[in-house]
Formats: structure tokens, C-alpha cells, sequence
């Protein structure tokens, strides 16, 4: 099974000195900028979310963050390197030895649709790629220890492990639209490599309870893409 992890590790949080009672609040309080004197009714903060979404105005969304911290292999890692509105911090295997691999599924290639894979492969066929990967990551990890038992630096020696096979761990940070974006885009299968739709899921199950009201609405509002967005893979 492959390992697909995410995890909150933080959020944007009002100040108790504010008033402010919630992340959703917050965006509303901001949006509110030009209207000082009802800045702090909260009680239709709902309601102007639902309006911001609906009209398409994005950038109160920006006002506040979700900080992820995500485990996947490093290949589906890659594709979220590509959203470039979010900043990262990631574990490098020029500085530790702590590699972990991981076990993948393999699907046969969709002939409609060159972006999918349909999960049909005759069992035997699976069962017999399977150890052959399984074979493969414990070659490389052989490898790799005995080139560091030799002296070769580690930024040397993780040229020979398997991308596909080692998982990655990195730090995500990102605005609240900056997250709606990418699950608008990652969420769709056939279109997006299916680790990497599990991945968005994992990510939408952490932060949708801190903004209750903007992903109940995700479901019923188109939102578009940014500037920053590259959609290659």
C-alpha cells in the first residue's frame, strides 16, 4: 500500500485582544476592511463568505493560512512542487540517511485518456510487478549503505535510490486560496495521477473543519485558477 499522509500543523488564528472567534471570521473581518462599522459582525460572517465565493472575489481568501505537513512518495511530491503560490520546506536526503520506501500500486494505462490509468490489470501481472519493485528498493537500499559505509557523501550516494519508491515529508504553506485552487485541480480523477487525487483528499480531511463554511461551499462553486498554477503534471 502506498503511503499517503497529511497532517495540519498549523492555521491562522485571531489575537483573543481582536474579538475575532474563528479563521472564517478573520477573512470576513478582513473583507470588511472598507466598511469599519459593521467590520466586527460576525453573525453574517457566513453569509459574506458565501458571497466572496459566489461572486468570485478570492482575495479576502488570501488573509488567512493552513500550514501542511505532508508524506507521500517523492514522485507525487514533485507534482505539488509545481503549485507555486505555496511555500516549502523538505526533507533533503543531502542531510540524513533516514530514507523511507514505500510500496506502489501499478494500473494499466488508459487508452482514452492519455492523463489515466484504469486499475485493471490482470492479478498475476500486478502480483509479479510488484516484487519486482519490492526487489528493486531493496537493491538500492543495499546500495545506498554500502556506498555510505565506503565514505560517499550522502548528495552522491541518493542519486541511485528510485524516486518512485522513497517517500518524501515536507512542510506546505499556503494561503486559504491558495488551498482552494489546488483541490480544485488535484481532486479530479482522469485528470490528476490518482496518488496525487488521494494526496488532495488527505489534505481537503485536515483543513476543511477549520473553514467549515468555505469547503461546504468548494463543492458548489467553480473555482478558477491562478497565475501561479502549472498544470504539466
Amino acid at each position: 500500500m502506498t503511503k499517503i499522509k497529511a497532517v495540519l500543523k498549523a492555521a491562522s488564528q485571531p489575537l483573543d485582544e481582536t474579538g475575532i472567534p474563528t479563521p472564517e471570521a478573520l477573512v470576513a473581518y478582513c473583507a470588511r476592511v472598507s466598511n469599519p462599522s459593521n467590520q466586527s459582525n460576525f453573525d453574517t460572517a457566513d453569509r459574506l463568505l458565501r458571497y466572496c465565493m459566489r461572486n468570485k472575489h478570492w482575495s479576502v481568501f488570501e488573509m488567512v493560512n493552513a500550514l501542511v505537513e505532508v508524506e507521500a512518495p517523492r514522485d507525487i511530491t514533485r507534482q505539488l512542487l509545481r503549485h507555486r503560490s505555496f511555500s516549502f520546506q523538505e526533507f533533503s536526503q543531502r542531510y540524513s540517511d533516514e530514507i523511507e520506501f514505500t510500496d506502489r500500486e501499478f494500473r494499466r494505462q488508459d487508452n482514452k485518456n492519455r492523463q489515466n490509468s484504469v486499475d485493471d490489470l490482470d492479478e498475476g501481472v500486478k502480483n509479479a510487478l510488484e516484487n519486482i519493485s519490492d526487489s528493486l528498493a531493496w537493491e538500492a537500499q543495499q546500495l545506498y549503505a554500502n556506498m555510505r559505509e565506503k565514505g560517499v557523501a550522502k548528495e552522491c550516494a541518493r542519486v541511485i535510490l528510485p524516486e518512485g519508491l522513497t517517500m518524501s515529508r515536507l512542510y506546505v504553506n499556503g494561503t486559504l486560496r491558495s488551498w482552494l485552487h489546488y483541490l480544485e485541480v488535484r481532486d479530479d480523477p482522469g485528470v490528476t495521477q490518482w496518488e496525487h487525487v488521494l494526496l488532495a483528499r488527505e489534505i481537503r480531511k485536515v483543513i476543511a473543519p477549520v473553514f467549515p463554511t468555505v469547503f461546504g461551499l468548494q463543492a458548489t462553486v467553480n473555482v478558477p485558477g491562478t497565475e501561479y498554477y502549472n498544470n504539466d503534471d
